[in-house]
């Protein structure tokens, strides 16, 4: 094999596996890009051809050399060199020299012939290719909201950040892999940057080296509520069907209550970590609002969420242990919201007895209904039959994986007009619209609208209905008989039987009706 690799302009020390490895350079790269942080011994975060440059090893003309992996520093210094500016970092765990590595004339054509933006063909490509892509097996959007109050002061306050950005650097960011954004708590939250802004592990170091620290009392509750509400938008960078996760970081104890901030985080989904370091003393206790805070505040109380350090100091053995935590996809039990785990079907009366008018007003409502919900392959899903004396599937479960297209479809169905045998509907409801779903991961709804008696039993097939796990909603307009509402209602029937006189009533149903389905769903997962 040949004696050296080629690498990218962007390698850094810790790319590296070996304790002493001969590398080439490309030619070309652009000076202002590298980061290098110290001066003759290099942190390992350090770009080695930066590096390389910066100790006057090579010129920008790219070369031979050969690296050799020394312990972590304390201090990094900054120093102005050969066209370069190093950086000052306090510590880090590795660290490395550069000194002329063994001219290959072979090799060094390639690497002169290389673009320095590609990964060179050199014996490790594949390791600078996967760079961009990041872990894939580690799906995740994460907020790290860390503590930025006098309780953590200036000095901890940095090794916090040190500790998460080695948290970065292990969980694999990359295009494909997981994202990460960073808000610290003080007295107002501030969202420092969000999960769009860098994709790769480098700049997301670089990010929180600069992060400055704010200081004022430690509303960790404003801020987890805040991150909840806001942080994971998808103009912000959040991605469709992967897990939120806020990783709060506490230095003692919060200022203020975090229970009702827990509650709206579980309702937006988002699975919320404790990480605790150093815990309040006796004294400090007597100043907490809630000393049972972390379990109120975590995603669910079950030890999973909840990560204990004793001191800020020695913490590179806490890294690992807690990147697996947020890496397993399956244990993010928070995920799975009632707006994204359902599958709601409607089942629409279109008897003559409703009228084209009536029968727009009746879409309308469903629209409203299906709206409120996060319609995808992975997520939540909308079916829809019409009935009068016969069941004409307008469309199923997995017909449409957008909301657009669920919406449209809707809008599309035509008024069937004719009988009504409400019980023959659900029976066939059942069987062919759930029956393909039944043991899919989401929660079965059955939403039955219509205007007046039928002419066949719906207590039978309305149970059956609840028997196989549906729950089923009752709408009645004008002329349909509370009985037969309540009948066909799951259990508490008040919260699950709605009546209006008239179809313009339909539309001040909707928020109820959505309610009180994400309570159903809530109380099936506890």
């Amino acid at each position: 094999s040949l004696a050296s690799s080629a690498i990218t302009c962007f390698t850094r020390g810790l790319d590296l596996r070996k304790g002493t490895e001969d590398v080439l350079c490309p030619a070309n790269c652009p000076l202002w890009q590298f980061y290098v942080f110290g001066d003759g011994v290099y942190a390992s975060l350090s770009s080695i051809c930066g590096a390389a440059i910066h100790r006057g090893v090579i010129t920008n003309a790219g070369g031979a050399v050969r690296v050799q992996t020394l312990p972590g520093q304390e201090n990094y210094p900054a120093v102005n060199a050969n066209g370069i500016q190093s950086q000052v970092l306090s510590r880090w765990a590795s660290s490395f020299s550069v000194t002329p590595g063994i001219k290959d004339t072979a090799l060094e054509a390639v690497g002169r012939s290389v673009s320095t933006a590609r990964p060179s063909t050199g014996k490790r490509p594949k390791k600078t290719l996967d760079k961009k892509a990041g872990n894939k097996d580690c799906k995740a959007d994460i907020a790290f909201l860390i503590d930025g109050s006098y309780n953590i002061g200036q000095r901890r306050f940095n090794l916090q950040k040190n500790f998460v950005g080695k948290v970065a650097v292990m969980l694999g960011i990359g295009i494909e892999g997981p994202h990460v954004g960073v808000i610290q708590a003080s007295e107002h939250p501030k969202i420092e940057f969000y999960l769009k802004n860098f994709t790769a592990a480098k700049e997301v170091l670089f990010a929180i080296k600069e992060l400055g620290f704010r200081g004022g009392n430690s509303n960790t509750g404003k801020a987890l509520k805040h991150t909840a509400q806001k942080f994971f938008s998808l103009e912000n960078g959040a991605r469709k069907g992967i897990p939120k996760i806020i990783v709060v970081f506490l230095d003692g104890w919060p200022s203020d209550d975090l229970e009702e901030a827990g509650i709206v985080a579980r309702e937006f989904g988002v699975n919320v970590f404790i990480v605790s370091v150093a815990k309040a003393t006796t004294e400090e206790l007597g100043m907490v609002q809630d000393v049972g805070f972390i379990d109120k505040a975590v995603c669910r109380n079950n030890g999973f969420f909840s990560y204990q350090m004793p001191t800020w100091f020695g913490t590179t053995k806490y890294v690992k242990p807690l990147v697996q935590k947020l890496c397993s996809h399956e244990q993010m039990l928070c995920s799975k919201t009632c707006y994204n785990s359902v599958n709601i079907a409607f089942l629409i009366d279109g008897s003559s007895s409703v009228g084209e008018s009536n029968f727009r007003l009746i879409l309308e409502f469903i629209s409203n209904i299906a709206k409120a919900f996060e319609i995808s392959d992975i997520g939540s899903k909308v079916a829809a039959v019409q009935f009068t004396y016969d069941q004409r599937p307008e469309f199923s479960f997995t017909d449409y994986t957008t909301k657009e297209k669920v919406l449209s479809a809707i809008r599309n169905i035509h008024y069937m007009s004719g009988g009504t045998a409400t019980g023959d509907a659900i029976s066939y409801t059942t069987r062919n619209i759930f029956g393909p779903v039944k043991d899919g991961p989401n929660k079965n709804f059955l939403i039955v609208l219509t205007d007046g008696q039928s002419y066949d039993d719906v207590r039978g097939p309305a149970a059956a209905a609840q028997k196989a796990g549906i729950t089923v909603f009752s709408v009645g307009v004008a002329w349909a008989p509370l009985d037969d509402l309540k009948d066909m209602a799951s259990e508490p029937r008040e919260s699950h039987t709605f009546f209006t006189r008239e179809f313009t009533g339909l539309e001040q149903m909707v928020p109820d009706i959505i309610r009180s389905l994400c309570k159903d769903f809530l109380e099936s997962k506890q």
